[in-house]
């Protein structure tokens, strides 16, 4: 077929303006919604991504780095029947495993909303985002394929596809059903809120949108023209099934792991929650509708910047998987450092940013959400040092994976995961849902912590400490500017406002950075021409 081939910083750069571009989407889909939806609703929403995503990150969050290991070796040997019978292999057999965890969520859909989010409600939603995980494997394996062949374009723009129809189909089923509500519920005898079906509407939505990436994948492979080839397949298809499980098991199962935070919050918010009434909510709904706010709308910008640093995992794999073999430690070391000063460098600044202008932000997003905002302030401020921490802990996940380490990461997420129930369970009592925040930090940081001891000890190599404290000097340098200027300005527009803030702030941060990064060039320089 014909390929187009990336090198790393092309690739990865590719897959992150493809994840802004697809977070983005996101934000337009779910600030919308949640205006629609408000705190209650949003806890229908949230109720069926806490099921979802744990099944869907065991099922498909490996399979495309499974795909692609596998097709980047065959087409590094020239063994192109090969890299097309992985595929063939693949999509029967994760779509197996996709249609398996489609029928669970179904399945789980009632007995889950009753007892683990005490809302029966949701379980019209929990069904409707069920066909996803089938969609989502089917997509994987596409995905995976053409990225083994260094070929990042599908990905990017199935991911975009992906999120235009997420806005378009979620918002407009979901207004329909607020337009017309008394219309629909005669359909739905048993549902008494019409925001529960209105949620379910709009995960319908997300449903839709993964069969959208499914559908653009189809015609991809349908355009795209096959090489013949004479040469005769290396592995059999027992060996290609193996390969891709022992590749995909670990990540799937630490994905699950990473996924079971949003489970704990659902079940600690809503019972560990202080009683208390808010004008609007009754006392019985008003730990729905805090847990509602939280997941809808902090936890949503907490994870913007995560998932596009997200992507420097993948180029990070190869490279790092490549100097290993190669037992490099000098490219390991440059490439450790580049991927995780990458990270920093993209997730301080954002960080500072939206912990100094938390209430400002929130107030424009969200204008017609004053209550929901107000519950989130306070925990989006804390929540921001641990964004930091899991921005820098993806890379070093996929670094450990590529020098042979996947069931790291694993043991990481389960401490990880431990700490942030033990955080939850204490904490929320006493601080309310600002202590789901703060046990959340404290969870990544944790995590990041590990990680960065396991891949020094591990890989045998040391990271240096500076270039980090010179990215956290800049982001301090950012957020002081940043509030001064917030302080200072009054013009009446909160976007006027805003936008001025953002760009001061931000050419203070890379001024600083820039000027330190060149002394730093300048004095490697130095040093390498007096040792020549």
């Amino acid at each position: 077929m014909n390929v187009r081939k990336q090198n790393y910083l092309k690739g990865s750069l590719i897959l992150m303006l493809s994840a802004a571009a697809a977070k983005v989407l996101g934000a337009l889909f779910k600030i919308p919604l949640t205006d629609m939806l408000g705190g209650v609703g949003m806890s229908y929403f949230s109720c069926a991504y806490s099921l979802f995503m744990p099944v869907y990150a065991f099922a498909v969050t490996g399979v495309s780095s499974a795909v692609a290991r596998l097709t980047a070796k065959s087409a590094a040997l020239g063994a192109m029947e090969n890299a097309h019978k992985v595929r063939r292999t693949a999509l029967a057999l994760f779509s197996g495993v996709g249609l398996a965890g489609s029928i669970i969520v179904l399945v789980l859909a009632r007995p889950f909303s009753i007892y683990s989010a005490d809302s029966p409600e949701a379980a019209l939603s929990v069904a409707m985002i069920a066909p996803a995980v089938l969609f989502g494997c089917i997509t994987a394996v596409e995905r995976g394929y053409y990225e083994g062949l260094s070929n990042m374009y599908p990905t990017a723009v199935s991911q975009v596809v992906e999120g235009f129809v997420k806005v378009a189909a979620g918002l407009f089923m979901c207004h329909y059903v607020m337009d017309n509500s008394s219309k629909i519920m005669r359909y739905f005898p048993y549902i008494t809120d019409v925001k529960a079906l209105a949620a379910a509407a709009g995960i319908l939505g997300v449903t839709l949108s993964s069969l959208g990436a499914v559908l653009f994948m189809c015609i991809m492979r349908l355009s795209s023209r096959s090489q013949k080839t004479t040469e005769r397949t290396v592995m059999s298809r027992r060996e290609i099934v193996h390969e891709l499980i022992s590749a995909a098991l670990p990540i799937g199962i630490s994905a699950v792991v990473t996924n079971l935070t949003a489970l704990i919050d659902m079940w600690t918010v809503i019972s560990r929650i202080p009683a208390s009434t808010l004008s609007g909510v009754s006392a019985e709904d008003y730990p729905r509708f805090v847990y509602g706010s939280f997941a809808g709308i902090a936890l949503t910008i907490f994870n913007l910047v995560p998932s596009v640093t997200n992507m420097l995992g993948k180029g990070a794999l190869t490279l790092t998987a490549s100097a290993w073999e190669k037992n490099d430690k000098e490219s390991l070391h440059n490439n450790a450092m580049q991927a995780l000063y990458t990270a920093a460098v993209i997730a301080v600044p954002a960080a500072v940013g939206l912990g100094v202008m938390s209430g400002e932000v929130l107030g424009f997003l969200f204008p017609h959400q004053s209550d929901e905002a107000a519950v989130c302030v306070n925990a989006l401020k804390v929540l921001m040092p641990g964004m930091v921490c899991l921005c820098i802990s993806y890379p070093l996940f996929s670094m450990l994976q590529a020098i042979g380490k996947a069931s790291v990461p694993l043991k990481i997420m389960l401490a990880g995961t431990a700490i942030k129930f033990a955080g939850n369970y204490f904490l929320i009592p006493i601080m309310g849902v600002d202590g789901a925040a703060l046990s959340t930090t404290i969870c990544y940081s944790a995590i990041l912590l590990l990680s960065l001891r396991s891949f020094t000890v591990y890989a045998g190599v040391k990271l240096e400490m500076l270039p980090f404290i010179k990215v956290i000097y800049s982001g301090a340098m950012c957020g002081g500017t940043a509030y001064l200027m917030s302080s200072l300005l009054r013009s009446g527009s909160l976007f006027i406002d805003l936008a001025v803030t953002a760009c001061v702030g931000g050419a203070v941060y890379l001024a600083i950075i820039c000027c330190v990064t060149d002394r730093a060039v300048k004095k490697k320089r130095a040093c390498t021409d007096a040792d020549s």
